[in-house]
């Protein structure tokens, strides 16, 4: 891996290791949508040791599996649907019904998972319009050469996953960092579990997007 310091973009840091983006999850910076910030940057504004971040990634072990910047364009895109969309039509059935289960059974203790639920459903709205409009409609013209390739279409494209990104920052506050209480059951351990795995790919998924995919395609343009 490359040399990196306080003075290197978020999303190259992910991108080089893709492990990096576990760190950058723990201390709480965004890489997916923030993604074109510096380290020392996005540090700063969060009040953080950016010193202590940088040791923290030059201990996180080398990734093994698939290295998304060798991938052309249409590789990506095949990755980025296989994978991470994949997940998500898998995952989001499942936990719309532990976060409605949960809500209804401990509700009336912990007022939160109302605000919970609601939050998540309003990310399953956003995210089932922005799927299939991404699968029927952006990556075939990609694919085909057919995008507006304008920096006001790319923009288009990233400014889509700053609601899903807000509404994951919502959840992460409303779940003290996912954190079951002492009286939560099983379902309410899985569904904090399945959040939190959810949060870590969607971050992922979009970092791909963002700081891979798309600048490509304003180089290319």
């Amino acid at each position: 891996m490359s040399v990196q310091t306080t003075a290197t973009l978020l999303g190259d840091l992910v991108s080089a290791n893709p492990n990096a983006a576990r760190v950058l999850d723990a201390h709480g910076l965004d890489y997916c949508c923030g993604g074109r910030r510096s380290l020392a940057d996005a540090c700063a504004e969060a009040d953080i040791d950016a010193d202590a971040v940088l040791n923290d990634l030059s201990a996180a072990p080398e990734a093994t599996g698939v290295d998304a910047t060798a991938l052309d364009n249409a590789e990506l895109i095949d990755h980025i649907v296989s994978i991470h969309h994949e997940y998500l039509w898998r995952e989001m059935p499942r936990l719309t019904e532990l976060a409605n289960k949960v809500a209804r059974v401990h509700g009336g203790n912990h007022a939160e998972l109302r605000e919970v639920q609601k939050t998540y459903q309003a990310l399953v709205l956003d995210l089932t319009d922005h799927l299939m409009t991404e699968e029927q409609e952006q990556f075939p013209a990609i694919k085909a050469d057919r995008a507006d390739l304008s920096e006001t279409g790319v923009a288009k494209l990233m400014g889509e996953h700053d609601v899903a990104g807000e509404l994951l920052a919502r959840l992460r506050e409303l779940t003290d960092g996912y954190t079951v209480p002492a009286d939560g059951c099983a379902s309410y351990q899985a569904l904090y579990a399945g959040l939190a795995e959810l949060e870590t790919d969607l971050h992922t998924h979009i970092h791909k997007e963002n700081n891979i995919l798309f600048p490509r395609l304003l180089s290319n343009a």
